[in-house]
Parts: C-alpha cells; structure tokens; sequence
C-alpha cells in the first residue's frame, strides 16, 4: 500500500517545508537540527556552520521520498490487519513524524483491534522531551495537537471501525 496523493499533501502541510536548516524545537537552540519536511540532521540543535547550509529543492525532495518510503514499509512491516486507506495515510503520518520505534505501541492496539485506545493514544503523542535547566522535562508541542487529531481519526470512528471489522 502507498500514502495516497491526499495523505502526502496533508503530511506535507503538517511539517511545513523549511528550505534551510533550523531546530525543530519551537525556537533557536531548542530541539533537534532538521531541513525540509521535518528530516531530521542530527539530533540536538544545529550548529552555526549548519545553519548557513544551503538546502536544495533535491535535496529535499529525495529526503523526503526516502522518509516517506521509509514510513510506509514501517506500517506495512508492523499491522498485521486489514486498513483504509485513510487509516494507512494516518499511521504513515504518524511514523513518519514519530518513528516505528515510537509508534509501536500505536501498532499493538491497532493489531489487537483496538482502535479506539490507539486513536486516544495517538491524540496524546503531542509530547517532547526537551532539557531545561539542565534536566529533562516533558513540553507540550502545540503544534502537533491538531496534527494528532487528524491522525487519529480514521482510528476513533466508531462505526467505520465496526463496519470495516464486520468485513472481514
């Protein structure tokens, strides 16, 4: 199974293209270094000669692509159960965003048919773990809220969910 073309538009809007390195974190020298659609350099904040790095349009579509790719085999390696289409592009935007390794526990409770507890897991990954002060601390990423929303969905409609189980 591929993203649709309106899966990728919308995973597109959600990590909003940046054509220049910067630090996902919200503000300079918070987060992780990063360029394009959310392609994540390294992790911690770019440095000073990253900054000034001039980011090609290849340069971010290949990266992209290759996430991309990347997310969908991640999906199709991982639930082992029938998806839409929508609930495909949801988990692909969600992995992609968050990793396999990330959105594992997202995957048992799907396989486990368990779709309402894996939309409300999905509505909560709106975390990060950032250092202030020297410690770590949990930050609410207001930019994910809407994000995670729209990536559970597709998981939260009960009667979609019960129509697709009723099919197989």
């Amino acid at each position: 199974m591929r993203m649709s073309t309106d899966g990728r538009a919308s995973l597109q809007r959600c990590e909003k293209l940046m054509m220049r390195f910067y630090d996902d974190g919200g503000r300079p020298g918070v987060g992780n270094c990063s360029f394009g659609f959310g392609t994540k350099v390294h992790q911690g904040p770019c440095t000073p000669e990253e900054l000034k790095t001039e980011v090609t349009t290849d340069m971010v579509k290949a990266s992209f692509e290759s996430r991309l790719l990347e997310a969908e085999r991640a999906v199709e390696r991982n639930i082992k159960v029938r998806l839409s289409q929508q609930q495909f592009d949801a988990l692909v935007s969600l992995t992609y965003n968050a990793g396999a390794y990330g959105t594992r526990d997202v995957y048992k409770l799907i396989n486990a048919g368990k779709m309402k507890q894996a939309a409300d897991l999905i509505s909560s990954m709106v975390y990060s773990t950032q250092k202030k002060r020297g410690r770590r601390a949990l930050v609410l990423m207001s930019g994910l809220v809407a994000r995670r929303q729209q990536e559970s969905a597709p998981f939260g409609d009960a009667s979609a969910n019960e129509s697709r189980s009723a099919a197989k």
